[in-house]
């Protein structure tokens, strides 16, 4: 095995036969693209190879599967999950692998909201409601909201700059690596 196969990302598991991730995907694509009303099941079924009867299965009515997009909770529990003084790079090592091993962001489809009325402002309230708050709830010292705003943005802008750069030097890097040079920052904000 070469040096650089080693540090190439691992491939993605396998969606063993649901369909499941791969209409999470499409769904994230369409709510945060288009206006709700639409956005349809069985557009999302098209994009994502699957039945509609099988999106429906899995998630109910559009309704449900909105909200379902819309639910940043789990991501930041896990972003979140670790003690302050390593929060810096458990983000990162955690973003990256999350990305490279589910092939998609746990964050970033809330910028594909912005500018948009419709019911996409949901994305942005959730967003802001898991995300920024709870991670607010977390910080300590002074300018708790401000912080966790600019924490917010390097993880949106670590997302965006691995997405814009697929087959950059961030994809042959580990995730380790990547938390050595992007954390300290994030730390810094973390302990004020």
């Amino acid at each position: 095995m070469t040096g650089s196969q080693a540090t190439a990302p691992a491939p993605a598991p396998i969606d063993p036969g649901t369909g499941r991730d791969a209409i999470l995907r499409a769904a994230r694509r369409a709510f945060t693209q288009r206006p709700y009303a639409e956005v349809t099941i069985r557009g999302i079924a098209a994009d994502a190879g699957v039945s509609p009867s099988l999106v429906v299965k899995h998630f109910g009515r559009k309704e449900e599967l909105f909200n379902t997009v819309a639910d940043f909770g789990p991501a930041a529990e896990e972003l979140f999950d670790a003690p302050l003084d390593e929060l810096g790079r458990h983000m990162v090592i955690t973003l990256v692998r999350r990305r490279r091993e589910q092939q998609m962001d746990p964050l970033l489809r809330v910028v594909f909201s912005l500018g948009n009325r419709d019911e996409r402002s949901l994305l942005r309230d959730r967003f802001h409601e898991q995300v920024t708050e709870a991670l607010t709830a977390r910080l300590p010292g002074h300018e708790r909201a401000l912080r966790a705003e600019l924490i917010a943005g390097h993880l949106l802008g670590l997302g965006a700059t691995l997405s814009l750069h697929r087959e950059g030097a961030g994809a042959l890097a580990t995730p380790e690596h990547l938390a050595d040079l992007y954390a300290p920052a994030l730390q810094t904000l973390i302990t004020g």
